[in-house]
């Protein structure tokens, strides 16, 4: 029986990378991220067709600019599942702000507006994307609730709600709780980190 895709539709440092190690664990392939070295143009023209045509070798996606593009992902796969991670609003900006600061990014650019393309300085305009895109997914959602799960990894989420969602058995092992800001301090951290760069955890363009 061929498993339906999944994707995860809430913003970076909501437990997406969190999701993604659960989602490996069950054995889906997963996506990360796409056209990181990509301007905010050519993101907001091209980006929903290679996230589409990126899943024809994934079972899952989570990430930016993923969550940009549900409606759009919705259309391409009708039997799809969506995830929409959540956090403190308040507490999400904080760790977006410590990991960007005031590093102007595209795809940040893409996603909040070229004037408001690093963190610092912008929480107002953060906090408001953050909230209309996750108001946009409910009501996109509203009358299918079996098609998308909404997750809170801060207050217990684990793998009772997406091992239910996806219709899956639990593993008898502790929910993964990855890139937290401890983590991120540590050797193998920064290691592993490199190693998914080259091996495609993190995709460039060219190589879709």
């Amino acid at each position: 029986m061929t498993r339906s895709k999944v994707f995860c539709i809430g913003f970076q440092k909501t437990g997406t990378t969190s999701l993604y190690a659960a989602l490996t664990t069950l054995g889906y392939r997963t996506a990360a991220v796409i056209g990181r070295d990509w301007s905010a143009e050519r993101l907001a023209a091209d980006g929903a067709d290679v996230c589409i045509e990126t899943m024809k070798n994934f079972d899952a996606a989570q990430d930016m600019p993923w969550p940009v593009f549900f409606r759009e992902l919705d259309a391409a796969f009708p039997h799809a599942k969506f995830i929409l991670t959540t956090r403190d609003a308040e507490r999400w900006f904080q760790s977006i702000e410590k990991h960007f600061g005031a590093n102007a990014d595209e795809m940040q650019a893409f996603i909040y507006g070229r004037e408001a393309s690093a963190p610092a300085g912008n929480k107002a305009r953060y906090l408001e994307v953050l909230a209309a895109h996750e108001r946009a997914v409910r009501a996109h959602f509203a009358d299918r609730p079996n098609d998308l799960l909404i997750m809170d990894l801060e207050k217990g989420d684990g793998w009772d709600a997406l091992c239910g969602f996806l219709g899956l058995a639990a593993p008898d092992a502790p929910f993964p709780m990855k890139n937290r800001s401890d983590d991120r301090k540590r050797l193998t951290y920064r290691i592993r980190r490199k190693i998914n760069l080259l091996f495609g955890r993190y995709l460039a363009p060219e190589r879709i």
